[in-house]
């Protein structure tokens, strides 16, 4: 009988520890006589030893409330389609004082619930325990978040990299928090959901170096009755559970707009990099618009100074000609409520609430699609409802909005999805300002997706071949990565039009296919400061991107055996070469390792065929100098010889036979091709190919300069082969990165 007590009293406690965890039960959260502890897989993972607000501090217990499943679709962001599953658990800290806690599958969230507030807001006393000697990345905050995540072990010094040599509060810290408590298991600190009334807060460590207090900043509003803390968040896992979280869009407010169809991702030419002042003339406009035609690129950016437009132009006009492009104009705004005296304009246009609705009205109706706003003045109160406002304002306009000098993402993505980017990063940008990004430039490229970007989109402005003011030592494939590495809904690309056009073409293709945003995204291997590669789905195609942050060559790992074979391969890398820096393939197999040079990167672009295709080969077809057969009653004719080769796939490889040739037919922009010969595959069978096909370097429908390659091979075989199969199906065909001599293809079956 004693032993039955003593097992039911184990099978009790066991049972109320399992009620306070997530519903994986991976994540737990033991209660303590002021705080709280968090732990992960049985690892203590962090401390918060102080919870409650002034005047309500009283030991919680911790009560069961209900179970949490967010199911919700995004515009942008990681993934279209996010899901997690959380338990839902209160305790009374003290009168009209409630603490609400979810145990999310990767995470923790809390908030506090007041029922009685009369007058000014009661102090937070939330406070995380960061011990000596623990991991950690962490910026010094600043209004503009623009800042290194260093690592360090410690809180008592400041930070390495400093942004601002005037800066003095060295015990002040912005979200995120990236943690280590341990091998393996990570901590990221942060807060979500900023509604009417609230201000965002930081961190202070100044009373002692391990205790860091959560201190929200000026609130100048006196609510009456109810109210709430925004969400404190952390997310707490191995690397892909904090890389791959929606966790602080999980706890936001759903959207409340029921018509999101104009809310669209895109990738966009951007001035300001190059041309520092280049937003006021009509004729530089003019160059990103041809450069987003050119790359067809859905956006191009007006940045500051549109409203000072030289030579009689004005910002109509450049509107009317990106428009008459099939190019849809963003244009800059300043908030007047930062930098405001000395700073460029226009100004003052979006302050006062009829004002705001005049110039959003007046934006809709020539033709903007979305708009920039700069220079805000940090977390508090004021600037927090100002941005809302400014949102709602946009929604009813249909303008995508990009915040600027701002605050850094809080889940306002999910509550108001036309917010598709927010800068709140030491981006691009600075190569403008300090030699200091120069050096450390890569290794802030690999933490900033274990950090910033964790928690939303971030507007790094990425990719650059070239120099602005100072140089950057990353290399051209590492620049490639980053816009796949750091998500944002809207991908300003920072070169100027003459680096982007001089890269070869298959570099080109590759920013007019580029995804701005994702179904899904996956953490594959990495470091912070070290490395990273991550892998970005859209529809059937995955960019897996990875960049070392090192001054020493470095092999990448490649777990990536959730793609399916099989599949095309495209892959753009380092040659080595500077003064050929590109070395592009299309690999046979999926790569399980990529050695990286210093400050190098790769992107690996996986097309799975879609229920419609499916994969045959791959033909590296050696071909001769083209012979001119001169002018058609249809154009020029050229025939190119077809001396060899080789072919690849699932059910067949072997050889291509020589003697086959290519013969075309040019007029204008278009040529007509089709190309006879014969491949003998590895058991000696001999199969016929008629490859007919279009080549087109025109501008297309839309009237944008693209380039076209498609064909239909048709294939005779043997009806008694096992390749019959070939003769009795239709099959199209799209060229891959070549090499001088040879033609490489890849065949799909039309199911």
């Amino acid at each position: 009988m004693k032993h039955l007590f003593t097992l039911l009293l184990c099978a009790a406690a066991a049972a109320a520890t399992f009620a306070q965890q997530s519903p994986n039960g991976k994540v737990a959260v033991a209660a303590g006589k002021t705080g709280l502890t968090v732990s992960y897989s049985g690892h203590h993972v962090l401390d918060i030893p102080t919870i409650g607000v002034q005047g309500a501090t009283k030991r919680p217990k911790l009560q069961f409330v209900r179970s949490i499943t967010e199911n919700y679709k995004m515009a942008a962001g990681k993934r279209r389609h996010c899901t997690n599953a959380g338990n839902e658990y209160t305790a009374t800290l003290g009168r009209g004082v409630q603490l609400v806690l979810r145990l999310y599958n990767d995470g923790v969230a809390f908030r506090y619930d007041l029922t009685d507030v009369k007058g000014a807001l009661p102090q937070e006393l939330t406070t995380f325990r960061i011990p000596e000697g623990t991991r950690r990345w962490i910026q010094h905050w600043t209004d503009s978040y623009e800042d290194f995540y260093p690592l360090a072990t410690s809180g008592k010094e400041p930070a390495q990299w400093p942004y601002y040599d005037r800066r003095n509060d060295h015990k002040r810290w912005s979200y995120p928090a990236l943690l280590q408590p341990a091998d393996s298991i990570f901590a990221l600190i942060t807060e979500a959901n900023i509604e009417h009334g609230q201000s965002a807060s930081s961190l202070r460590n100044d009373t002692d170096s391990e205790l860091y207090r959560v201190c929200p900043d000026k609130n100048d509003a006196t609510p009456a009755g109810s109210w709430h803390t925004p969400w404190r968040v952390v997310i707490v896992g191995a690397l892909a559970d904090v890389v791959e979280s929606t966790l602080v869009t999980d706890v936001s407010e759903p959207t409340k707009l029921t018509d999101t169809a104009w809310i669209q991702p895109g990738v966009v030419a951007w001035v300001y990099w190059a041309y520092n002042h280049g937003s006021n003339d009509y004729n530089i406009i003019r160059k990103y618009v041809d450069l987003a035609v050119a790359l067809r690129l859905p956006y191009v950016l007006i940045d500051a100074e549109w409203d000072e437009m030289r030579d009689g132009k004005t910002i109509e006009d450049a509107v009317g000609y990106a428009r008459a492009h099939g190019v849809k104009p963003l244009i800059w705004y300043n908030s007047s409520v930062g930098w405001i005296n000395g700073a460029p304009g226009p100004k003052f246009r979006l302050n006062k609430p009829e004002d705001r609705e005049r110039e959003f009205a007046w934006c809709e109706k020539i033709g903007v699609a979305g708009i920039k706003i700069d220079f805000f003045s940090g977390d508090n109160q004021m600037n927090m409802d100002y941005c809302i406002d400014l949102l709602e304002s946009a929604a009813r306009h249909h303008l995508l909005v990009n915040f600027h000098g701002a605050t850094l993402p809080r889940g306002w993505q999910r509550t108001y999805p036309n917010l598709l980017s927010t800068e709140g990063v030491y981006g691009a940008e600075w190569y403008n300002n300090t030699g200091a990004f120069t050096h450390r430039a890569a290794r802030h490229n690999a933490t900033l997706p274990f950090t910033r970007n964790v928690v939303g989109p971030m507007d790094y402005t990425p990719c650059a071949f070239s120099d602005s003011q100072h140089p950057h030592i990353t290399s051209h494939a590492h620049e490639l990565a980053l816009p796949v590495l750091f998500e944002s809904g809207l991908q300003h690309l920072a070169d100027r039009p003459e680096s982007f056009l001089a890269q070869p073409l298959a570099v080109q293709e590759f920013f007019g296919n580029l995804p701005a945003a994702w179904d899904e995204t996956r953490f594959v291997s990495g470091y912070p400061g070290e490395s990273v590669v991550i892998a970005r789905r859209s529809g059937t195609t995955w960019y897996i991107a990875g960049i070392n942050g090192t001054d020493e060559s470095k092999e990448l790992s490649l777990p990536i055996d959730f793609i399916q074979s099989p599949c095309h391969l495209r892959l753009y890398a380092d040659s080595g070469d500077s003064a050929n820096p590109w070395l592009i393939s299309t690999p046979a197999v999926l790569p399980t390792t990529l050695t990286c040079q210093p400050r190098g990167g790769f992107v690996l672009v996986v097309e799975q065929p879609t229920h419609a295709q499916e994969f045959v080969m791959q033909l590296r077809v050696n071909i001769a100098a083209p012979q001119g057969d001169g002018e058609g009653p249809e154009g020029k004719r050229t025939i190119i010889p077809i001396t060899g080769g080789t072919f690849e796939g699932p059910l067949l490889h072997g050889t291509i036979l020589p003697g086959g040739a290519d013969h075309q037919v040019t007029t204008g922009p278009r040529t007509r091709l089709e190309a006879r010969y014969q491949i003998q595959t590895h058991d000696g069978t001999v199969i016929d190919v008629c490859n007919r096909g279009v080549i087109y370097g025109g501008p297309d429908e839309h009237g944008r300069q693209g380039f076209y390659f498609m064909a239909t091979p048709q294939f005779e075989v043997a009806q008694d082969s096992p390749y019959a199969w070939l003769s009795r199906a239709c099959f199209t065909c799209a060229p891959a990165p070549s090499q001088p001599g040879q033609i490489v293809l890849n065949v799909w079956k039309v199911k």
